[in-house]
């Protein structure tokens, strides 16, 4: 049965709802709320399961994969400091759902997924039901995708041993890498701005948990 794309008052209210709890656990960025307030997260359900959207939780959507917590879409998109026109790399496409809020937030995003069934369905889902356009790659994401490269921010969806070498030589200087570290159950959140063509400036952040990042530079 095909899913039906249906975004009225209870979504849009739900949406809010969820606004103002991550208000609540800290988000301050504006436009980062207001990208949160309007992407449509029950999407990338099944419609069996629209009461969850909303949640400020983490839920599976196949092939070992899971839609990210919404808290941590904003965390990691907050310290990216988007501004419109921005060209974006996003290590792990997933559902989509940051790459939606990236777009909301006027960046230019090229995004790449290794897990073709993922790939495929938000290749088609983005732009052909939601309205979203992004570049759409499928590979191995722990070595960017350096034909398009520089990037004025990379954002790191899934959980690395360490910083792969090859992203940081993709990042313009200026630029702002987000990424999570660590082991396969937890990582600390990093924040790397590029000074310089070999010089960084690095900071660690908050634990988190993600899927490990797969890979030729990662796991």
């Amino acid at each position: 049965m095909a899913q039906k794309y249906i975004d009225n008052y209870r979504e849009k209210g739900a949406r809010k709802r969820l606004v103002d709890l991550l208000e609540k656990k800290g988000i301050q960025d504006q436009e980062v709320l207001k990208a949160i307030g309007t992407v449509p997260r029950h999407y990338f359900f099944a419609e069996t399961f629209w009461n969850q959207a909303y949640k400020d939780i983490a839920f599976p959507i196949g092939e070992g994969q899971t839609i990210s917590q919404p808290y941590t879409v904003a965390y990691q998109t907050e310290l990216l400091h988007i501004r419109k026109g921005d060209k974006v790399l996003e290590i792990g496409t997933g559902s989509g759902y940051q790459t939606c809020v990236l777009l909301e937030m006027g960046a230019t995003v090229y995004t790449i997924e290794r897990q073709e069934k993922l790939f495929e369905k938000t290749k088609y889902v983005l732009p052909e039901k939601m309205g979203y356009k992004a570049h759409f790659f499928c590979g191995d994401g722990s070595i960017g995708i350096s034909q398009h490269a520089p990037y004025d921010k990379i954002i790191v969806t899934a959980g690395a041993p360490t910083v792969p070498e090859i992203l940081l030589k993709q990042l313009k200087i200026g630029g702002i890498l987000v990424i999570p570290v660590g082991d396969e159950d937890t990582q600390k959140m990093v924040t790397i701005l590029k000074v310089a063509e070999h010089d960084y400036e690095k900071i660690v952040l908050d634990t988190f948990r993600f899927v490990p990042l797969v890979g030729d530079k990662a796991w």
